[in-house]
């Protein structure tokens, strides 16, 4: 297993956030730190994760979860599919509390993993060892978040029968998205599906830089009114940084 992590203390964390323009309350850090060791420490016995220093693990896994949660209206009901150790369902969990979360991983080690890391940071979220298909017979959520798991299009042809499950479908992908999506549309899965990319933005693995993108994925019956829901939530998002900055210069 990787041995480059280190133990750190949640000032240099919060120094790393800064560098990434994330703020968060000391308590949110203080869980966020606890996280990441947990993490690394299973990592040393199963592999759960490649971002095994803390720069790597703020500009990567932090800032990927960062990047699905400015897309997610309060209370709504999350199943993160594919957790393995929990990125970035647990990270959405302990930065969005009003949030719903739900993991799942088809691998009984991962699962268990997860499930005990959660348990450490005494967090009252479900952990199912189980394939994300299997628990929408008699689960339904709001989005599902994904992040790592599979192509595209192997996704879209899990998932087609069971649209009634859920609204949405949240997705980080890198720049071969575009490939994936042309390979969905040919083999028909997005005939009656709308893809919206909801954020571009960079992001570093040492010294090469790429690009990452949220992907919104829903029926097209149901773009419009999750259109508005966005919209709601990047002017909410906007009128509170602005007044946020009015006060720090009062």
């Amino acid at each position: 297993m990787n041995t480059e992590t280190n133990p750190f203390e949640p000032e240099q964390l919060t120094e790393a956030l800064k560098k990434q323009a994330i703020s968060l309350s000391p308590g949110k850090i203080s869980r966020l730190a606890k996280f990441c060791e947990l993490l690394w420490a299973w990592n040393e016995k199963i592999n759960l994760t490649r971002h095994t220093n803390l720069e790597k693990f703020v500009s990567r896994d932090v800032v990927d979860s960062f990047a699905l949660a400015e897309f997610l209206l309060p209370g709504e009901r999350i199943l993160d599919v594919g957790s393995g150790g929990g990125v970035p369902g647990i990270i959405l969990a302990i930065v969005r509390p009003d949030l719903q979360v739900e993991l799942c991983d088809s691998t009984g080690k991962k699962a268990k993993a997860a499930a005990e890391i959660v348990q450490s940071l005494k967090l009252d979220i479900p952990v199912w060892h189980s394939k994300a298909e299997d628990l929408f017979a008699s689960r339904k959520y709001t989005t599902l978040t994904i992040r790592a798991v599979a192509k595209m299009p192997k996704l879209l042809e899990l998932f087609a029968p069971h649209w009634h499950s859920f609204e949405r479908i949240l997705m980080l992908k890198g720049p071969n998205w575009v490939v994936e999506r042309g390979e969905s549309r040919h083999y028909g899965y997005m005939e009656k599906l709308a893809l919206r990319v909801l954020k571009s933005y960079p992001t570093s693995s040492g010294e090469a830089t790429s690009e990452s993108v949220v992907l919104q994925i829903c029926q097209k019956a149901k773009f419009e009114k999750l259109a508005e829901q966005i919209q709601i939530v990047v002017e909410t998002k906007a009128f509170t940084r602005k007044n946020r900055s009015v006060i720090s210069r009062r």
